[in-house]
Order: C-alpha cells, then sequence, then structure tokens
C-alpha cells in the first residue's frame, strides 16, 4: 500500500505550490492570523498548534510557515491521523525495523525521521489513537525516537505542527486525547477564522477562484450582483473549500455565458438546490395606517445586519449602499441599543 493510499502526502522539498502568497483575504481577522504564523516561521523549529473549523486552510497555514522558514529547502511531510489505518500509523510515523513484525520485510525510515530538519504536519491530530499519544510526547519532549523493533534511539530535527478543529479541548477534557501532550502541542497557536466570520474576504475569495477556473480556457467570467449578493448571504459551513467547490460548479453551469449568476451558485443547504435569491431571516410589515419610509429603511437596516451577522461592509453591499450611508440609518432603537432620553 502506498503512502497516498493511507493518507501521507508526497515528500516534498521542491519550490512551494502552496504558501502565504496562495492564501486569499485582507479582513483583520484573516491578517492576525497571517501575522502570527508569520511570527512563528521565523523560528526554526517551535511546535505549533493550528485550530481551525475543516476547509479554513490548515494545512495552506502550515506549508506557509515551512516555506517561510530558513528551512524551507528541507521536506514537508503531511499526513492526516485520521485517514490511516491505527495498525499502520505507528509504523508510518516511527519507522520500524525488518522483521519487526508480519510484512516487515526491509527497515522503514518513519516520517519523523523522512522529515529531516524540515516539517512535519499533524492532520486531525485530536484523531490520534490513544496508544500512540504517549510515545508522540515522548518524541516531542526528547526529541529522540526508535523505529519499531530497534534498540536504538536517534535524534530528530523536524517542526511539528498540528493541526485540529475547534472541539479539541472538549476531547481533552473528556480524556480522549492526552492534555500533558495537548499542551506539548500547544507551544504556539494559531485560530484560523471561519469563512462566516469574515465576509469581506467572501468576494474576493470567490473572484479569485473563479479566475483560477477559467484561466485555462481563456474565457474570463465575472460574478453579478446577485451572485455576489448570494455567496455573502450563506454561512459557509465547509468554509474556503466549500466555496472553491461552489465557483468550480458555477463555472460550468455558466459554461455559455462571461456572467456567473446566482442561479449558477449550487450552494447546499441540506439539500442540493440551486441557491435561492430570497433566504429572508424576517420580514417588514406595513401597518393600515402606513409606515414612514424611514422606519422601513431602518428595519431593512436591522433585518439585513441580522443576515451578515452584524458585518456592516456585507450589509451596505447588500443593500446597495455605501457604508457612510448605512451608519446614517443605523440608529440606536433599530439594532437595539436604548435611545437616549435626553437627561
Amino acid at each position: 500500500m502506498s503512502t497516498a493510499e493511507v493518507g501521507v502526502s508526497e515528500v516534498s522539498s521542491a519550490e512551494p505550490a502552496f504558501g502565504f502568497q496562495t492564501i486569499v483575504g485582507s479582513s483583520p481577522l484573516l491578517r492576525d492570523a497571517m501575522r502570527l504564523a508569520s511570527r512563528v516561521a521565523a523560528t526554526r523549529r517551535t511546535t505549533v498548534l493550528l485550530i481551525g473549523e475543516t476547509g479554513t486552510g490548515k494545512e495552506l497555514f502550515a506549508r506557509g510557515i515551512h516555506y517561510a522558514s530558513a528551512n524551507a529547502d528541507e521536506p514537508f511531510v503531511a499526513i492526516n491521523c485520521a485517514a490511516i489505518p491505527e495498525a499502520l500509523l505507528e509504523s508510518e510515523l516511527f519507522g520500524h525495523e525488518r522483521g519487526a513484525f508480519t510484512g516487515a520485510h526491509s527497515r522503514k525510515q518513519g516520517l519523523l525521521e523522512l522529515a529531516g530538519f524540515g516539517t512535519l504536519f499533524l492532520d486531525e491530530v485530536h484523531q490520534l489513537p490513544t496508544q500512540l499519544q504517549p510515545k508522540l510526547l515522548r518524541a516531542l519532549e526528547s526529541r529522540r525516537v526508535r523505529r519499531l523493533g530497534a534498540l536504538d534511539e536517534f535524534p530528530i530535527e523536524c517542526r511539528i505542527i498540528a493541526a485540529g478543529s475547534p472541539l479539541l479541548e472538549q476531547v481533552v477534557a473528556t480524556g480522549e486525547f492526552r492534555e500533558d501532550l495537548y499542551y506539548r502541542l500547544n507551544v504556539f497557536s494559531i485560530t484560523l477564522p471561519p469563512l462566516r466570520d469574515r465576509l469581506e474576504d467572501v468576494e474576493l475569495t470567490a473572484k479569485h477562484f473563479l479566475a483560477e477556473e477559467t484561466r485555462e480556457h481563456q474565457q474570463p467570467k465575472r460574478l453579478s450582483e446577485d451572485a455576489i449578493a448570494a455567496l455573502l448571504v450563506h454561512r459557509w459551513p465547509g468554509n474556503v473549500r466549500e466555496l472553491k467547490n461552489v465557483i468550480e460548479r458555477a463555472a460550468i453551469l455558466s459554461a455559455d455565458s462571461q456572467i456567473v449568476r446566482a442561479e449558477h451558485l449550487m450552494i447546499q443547504r441540506r439539500s442540493a438546490r440551486p441557491a435561492p435569491t430570497d433566504d429572508s431571516v424576517g420580514e417588514i410589515r406595513m401597518p393600515r395606517v402606513g409606515k414612514l419610509l424611514e422606519d422601513v429603511e431602518r428595519e431593512a437596516v436591522a433585518l439585513t445586519l441580522k443576515i451578515t451577522g452584524g458585518n456592516q461592509a456585507a450589509a451596505a453591499r447588500l443593500l446597495g449602499i455605501s457604508r457612510p450611508t448605512l451608519a446614517k440609518k443605523m440608529v440606536p432603537r433599530i439594532i437595539g441599543f436604548p435611545e437616549s432620553n435626553g437627561k
């Protein structure tokens, strides 16, 4: 069975195909994460823990840290702890000697050894089997490992970057993940923000993916205003990976047009249906006695802010107004702040 078949990425020491330059976005939350990643990249082998939901770009950040470090010419090795059968994982990480177990016909170097002075990326680290956790802890603390079936230890020099979900602390609390290992991995922690918390990056990222999809066909496409509005309304549980898939499908569905419209966006909402253009979260009621246009506008602003989770830039785009105009319409009684009584 090849390493690719059991969830190990190809060992790479060539010019990076991924790195900080491939991470798209300009939101404050993303910039903060990038700033922290750039700082830790300046160290040689500080252990890093990346926390983020699925699809937030944890491996991109890991590669970015590696290729921005002084050891960029050394191997970058990635392994998914959830994708490898438990019986093989120990051998993959630590290696084995010939005859260590049935089927071990020759000596094999483990990934901790193959990484050399480079980086070992442990994805889905919270899925690491319980019996392997003490051995990884000892390797991190002593910087030495022993192959299966061997008597002697040898030093390891690579940086360890681990990645887990935001539920990692809960797994620690239940005892499924060793607390001492968690703290040993959590030397330098970086939290990657979900896409729903940085809606200002949605349009920029979508346009980037659309340009990538159409580049080989030399037929540029653009997103219509209704498509952008539909993208901003969605909560993106699959984050950037989900957005990339949506744009890839949209590029195919709009093959006969240079414009991607809302009806081309197959956004999954627990069912495979086209994204509705009226994903409403409330309604503005008109009493029989009427209502001032000013009050209608204020209610529209309040509902739009609810849709965007309070993101003013996204709300202004959905309403087709500027942010200063939006600010003028955000009166206290509409967005939940008490009105001044003049005292």
